[in-house]
C-alpha cells in the first residue's frame, strides 16, 4: 500500500469514528428535549425554569459531540 492510500483510509476512518461519537449526543439530544416538553406538559408553571435547564444541558451534550469531532483530528 503506498501512502495516498493509507491516508484515504486513514481519513475514513476519521469520519467514522466521529459519526459514532456523534451518534450518542444526538440520542442525548433527543431525549433531554423530549423530556422537557413533557415537563413543560405537565407543569406548565415552571416552563421558563425547564427551559433554562436545558438550554444548560443542551450545551453539556454539545460540548461532547464538538469533543469527538477534536479528537478525530488530534488523534489521527
Amino acid at each position: 500500500m503506498d501512502v495516498t492510500t493509507l491516508a484515504a483510509v486513514s481519513g475514513n476512518l476519521n469520519a467514522i469514528g466521529y459519526g459514532l461519537a456523534a451518534t450518542g449526543p444526538g440520542i442525548g439530544l433527543g431525549i433531554l428535549i423530549g423530556k422537557t416538553i413533557e415537563g413543560m406538559a405537565r407543569q406548565p408553571e415552571v416552563a421558563g425554569q425547564l427551559r433554562a435547564t436545558m438550554f444548560l444541558g443542551v450545551a453539556f451534550v454539545e460540548v461532547l459531540a464538538l469533543l469527538g469531532l477534536v479528537a478525530g483530528f488530534l488523534f489521527q
